[in-house]
C-alpha cells in the first residue's frame, strides 16, 4: 500500500492532506494521522484490503438506490441529483404542507435535475420505488433586515451564569435573563445575546465550561428558573421541605461562582420541587399535561439524554462513559434498558429538569419580546460536544469518536490547540439525512429570536486531532457546507431566528462570501478592524456583519487600554512562544494613540489620549464608535458597558484564571440605574434610536 493511494483515499473522504501554517510554511499530514481520521470516518485503511474496501465505499454511484436519504435545494432553483441519465424520468413530489405534484426529472450535463420548487419545506420525492426527502430552503437565512428593514438595531451580550438577582442561588438563571432583557428593552435594546446554555454534566458540576457541553440538544438545568414555572406557594413549600435556603443564600453572596456548592444547593431545591410535583395534584393539572407533552415531543432523544444523566450519576467517579462497564456503553443494550426501568423515577427527574429549563427560557424570550425587543434573546451554539457526554454516548454513529476539534499552530499558539470536543461525522450526516444537524438547529433555535454559531468555519471545515496526538498533528476535514447552509436557512426561516456566524480567525478562502450569500451575519470586532494606517473608521466596517467592541475570549476595552490583558496573559504564560511582556507592551503603546485617533476622527472623543490608567473615557468612546457603524445590529458586551477590566474567559487556561465564574456585582433589576451605565446606554440609544 503506497502513501499516494492513502492520500488519494483521504482526499476523496474530504481530508486536506497538505496545509500551510500562519507563517505560510507548508505541511504534509502524516500517513498515521490520515489513517486515524479515515478510521473515525468509517473508512479503515490499515491494510491493502481495507483501503480497497474504503475506496469502493466512496466510489461514485448513480442509481436511484444509491441516492442519499436527504437532498437539499434552494427555493426557485433547480437541483441536480447524483443520478446519471440522458432522458427525462417521471417522479412525484409530496409537499410537506399537503398536496402531490407530478414532476419530470430532466437531464443536465449527464445528471438528472429536479425542477425549481418554490415551496420551502421538507418534501418527499418519489423516484421509481425510492422515496427521499427534498429539503427546499429559502435563498437566505432570516436576517436583521427581515426584522426591521434598513434598521440599525442594538443589544447587549451577557454571560448567563453571571447575572445576579435575588433568589438565583449563586448561578445566573432564566429569571435574571428575563429581568435584564426587560430593563435593556426599556432603554431601546432589541436583542440580548447569551452565553451557551447547553446541557453540561449534572452529576459533575465542576465541568462548567459552557462551550464544552455534554449535549447541544438540551439545556443546563442550573440555569432553570423554577419561580417562572411554579407559583409562589409551591416554591415556599419546596424551600421548606429541602431546608436549602441558608445554602442558597450563602452562594448568592459570592463574587465568584462556586459551581459544585451552588449546583448542589440548586439541585436539592429542584429535587424537592420534583417530589411535590409528581406526588401532588399538579401532575394531574395543566402543568402536568404540559410536562407530558414535553416528554412526548422530546421522543427518543430526550429519553436517551435523561437516561445518560441518571447513569452518569451512578457511575461516578467514572466520568467518561467509555470507562463504564462494557454493557452500559451501548445505549441500546439490555443492561441500559434494565437500568432505565429500575431507575425510572430518577430518569423522570432529569426529564423534569429539562422541562423546567425549557419553559424558563421560553418565558424569558416571551418577556423580552413583550418588553419591546424585536429580536429578543440570541442563543449561542458551541462548535461541538464532549466525547464523554450524552450525545456521544447516545448517538455514537453521529460523531467522530477518537478525534477532537482544535486549531493548527498560529502565532499565539505555536503548538496548536486542542479543544477536547468532538463533532459530527460528515459521512454520518449525509448517510443519516442530516438528522443530527437538523435536531441541533431546532434545539438551539427553540425559544430564542436568533443564534450565534460559534466557530462558524466548522460548517466548511474543522481541524481534527487524533486523541493523544499533538494539536499540530492534525488535519482539516471538509464538511458539506452548501447542504449545511441550506438547512440552516430552512430552520432559521421556520423558527424566525436570525443567524450570526462567528467568523473570526483563520477562515477558508471564500467563506465570508458564502456566509453573506446565505444571509448569515458575520462578526466584526473592534480589535481586528484595522486599516493600513490604524483602526478602520465606522464607515468602513462591513455593513452586513454584527459589530462588537469585544468577545468573551478577548480583552475588554478597559483591559486593553490599561494593559491588564497583557499582565494576565503573561502571568498565565499565554503571550505566545518567544514573546515577552515588554514587546507586547511596546506594541500596545504604539496602538493606543492609533485607537484614540480613530475615536477622535469619528467624532466620539476629543483631546489628547487619556493615560493608560484612566480607561473610562476610552470605554465611552469605543462603545459609541462601534454604535456608529452601519452594521444592522450592534451587540455590546455587558463587560464593556460596565467598564469591567476582566474578560470572562482566558483561552488556553482551565482553572488558573476564573473562567466562567464571575458574577455581576449589581442585581440585574437595578443594573441600568448605575449612572455610568445609564449614560453609556443612553448614548448608544441616541446613535441607534428605535424606529
Amino acid at each position: 500500500m503506497t502513501d499516494d493511494a492513502l492520500k488519494d483515499l483521504a482526499r476523496r473522504a474530504g481530508i486536506v492532506t497538505e496545509w500551510e501554517d500562519f507563517a505560510t510554511k507548508p505541511h504534509v499530514v502524516s500517513p498515521d494521522v490520515l489513517r486515524r481520521i479515515l478510521g473515525a470516518l468509517g473508512l479503515p485503511a490499515d491494510t491493502r484490503g481495507e483501503l480497497a474496501a474504503s475506496r469502493r465505499a466512496l466510489s461514485r454511484r448513480s442509481s436511484v438506490a444509491d441516492l442519499a436519504p436527504l437532498v437539499t435545494a434552494t427555493s426557485g432553483r433547480p437541483t441536480r441529483l447524483d443520478i446519471g441519465g440522458n432522458e427525462s424520468q417521471p417522479a412525484q413530489l409530496k409537499l410537506e404542507r399537503g398536496g402531490t405534484r407530478d414532476i419530470s426529472l430532466v437531464p443536465a450535463r449527464g445528471r438528472l435535475r429536479v425542477p425549481a420548487i418554490t415551496e420551502t419545506g421538507y418534501h418527499r420525492l418519489l423516484i421509481e420505488d425510492r422515496e427521499i426527502v427534498l429539503a427546499v430552503a429559502p435563498p437566505r437565512c432570516r436576517e436583521v433586515d427581515d426584522v426591521v428593514p434598513d434598521g440599525r438595531l442594538w443589544g447587549i451580550a451577557a454571560q448567563v451564569y453571571g447575572l445576579r438577582h435575588a433568589g438565583d442561588g449563586g448561578i445566573g438563571d432564566a429569571a435574571g435573563v428575563a429581568e435584564l432583557a426587560e430593563a435593556a428593552a426599556r432603554r431601546g435594546a432589541d436583542a440580548m445575546a447569551l452565553s451557551p446554555v447547553h446541557a453540561l454534566f449534572t452529576a459533575e458540576p465542576s465541568r462548567f465550561g459552557p462551550y464544552a457541553p455534554s449535549s447541544r440538544l438540551f439545556l443546563n438545568p442550573l440555569h432553570a428558573a423554577p419561580s417562572l414555572v411554579f407559583d409562589a406557594s409551591m416554591m415556599r413549600q419546596a424551600m421548606a421541605d429541602s431546608g436549602v435556603q441558608p445554602a442558597l443564600a450563602a452562594q448568592e453572596g459570592q463574587s465568584l461562582i462556586d459551581w459544585p456548592a451552588a449546583a448542589e444547593a440548586k439541585l436539592t431545591l429542584l429535587r424537592a420541587l420534583f417530589d411535590l410535583f409528581v406526588d401532588g395534584p399538579e401532575l394531574d393539572g395543566p402543568l402536568g399535561a404540559d410536562f407530558a407533552r414535553f416528554q412526548a415531543a422530546g421522543g427518543p432523544l430526550l429519553t436517551e439524554h435523561t437516561c445518560f444523566e441518571a447513569l452518569h450519576a451512578e457511575q461516578m467517579p467514572a466520568n467518561d462513559w467509555r470507562a463504564w462497564p462494557v454493557d452500559l456503553r451501548n445505549p441500546s443494550s439490555a443492561a441500559v434498558a434494565a437500568f432505565a426501568h429500575a431507575r425510572r423515577r430518577e430518569v423522570m427527574f432529569h426529564a423534569f429538569l429539562q422541562w423546567v429549563a425549557d419553559r424558563s427560557l421560553s418565558i424569558a424570550q416571551d418577556r423580552a419580546r413583550e418588553a419591546g425587543m424585536r429580536i429578543g434573546l440570541i442563543g449561542d451554539m458551541a462548535v461541538g460536544m464532549s466525547p464523554a457526554g450524552s450525545h456521544a454516548w447516545s448517538r455514537q454513529g453521529d460523531v467522530l469518536l477518537g478525534l477532537t476539534i482544535g486549531a493548527p499552530p498560529d502565532l499565539l499558539n505555536p503548538r496548536g490547540q486542542n479543544w477536547g470536543l468532538t463533532s459530527f461525522s460528515p459521512r454520518a450526516l449525509s448517510d443519516g439525512g442530516y438528522a443530527p444537524f437538523i435536531a441541533t438547529m431546532r434545539a438551539v433555535m427553540r425559544n430564542v429570536g436568533g443564534i450565534r454559531v460559534d466557530h462558524a468555519m466548522g460548517l466548511a471545515r474543522l481541524w481534527l486531532v487524533p486523541e493523544g496526538a499533538s494539536p499540530a498533528d492534525g488535519a482539516y476535514l471538509t464538511y458539506p457546507v452548501t447542504d449545511l447552509l441550506r438547512l440552516l436557512a430552512l430552520e432559521s426561516a421556520r423558527h424566525g431566528a436570525v443567524v450570526i456566524g462567528e467568523d473570526l480567525g483563520t477562515v477558508p478562502p471564500g467563506f465570508h462570501a458564502q456566509l453573506e450569500q446565505a444571509g448569515v451575519h458575520g462578526m466584526r470586532v473592534l480589535w481586528f478592524e484595522r486599516g493600513e494606517h490604524g483602526f478602520a473608521p465606522p464607515a468602513e466596517w462591513q455593513r452586513t456583519a454584527v459589530a462588537m467592541t469585544s468577545t468573551h475570549d478577548l480583552p475588554t476595552v478597559a483591559s486593553w487600554w490599561t494593559g491588564r490583558d497583557i499582565a494576565i496573559r503573561d502571568e498565565h504564560h499565554r503571550l505566545g512562544e518567544g514573546v515577552t511582556a515588554d514587546s507586547v507592551t511596546a506594541e500596545r503603546n504604539h496602538d493606543r494613540p492609533l485607537l484614540w485617533n480613530a475615536l477622535v476622527e469619528a467624532g466620539v472623543a476629543s483631546g489628547p489620549p487619556p493615560a493608560p490608567d484612566a480607561p473610562d473615557g476610552v470605554v465611552d468612546a469605543a462603545l459609541e464608535f462601534v454604535a456608529r457603524t452601519e452594521s444592522p445590529l450592534c451587540l455590546l458586551p455587558l463587560e464593556d458597558v460596565r467598564g469591567d477590566p476582566e474578560q470572562p474567559n482566558l483561552p488556553g487556561t482551565v482553572d488558573e484564571y476564573p473562567n466562567w465564574r464571575r458574577r455581576l456585582e449589581t442585581d440585574v433589576t437595578s443594573l441600568f440605574d448605575e449612572p455610568t451605565l445609564a449614560r453609556r446606554v443612553e448614548a448608544i440609544a441616541t446613535i441607534r434610536p428605535r424606529q
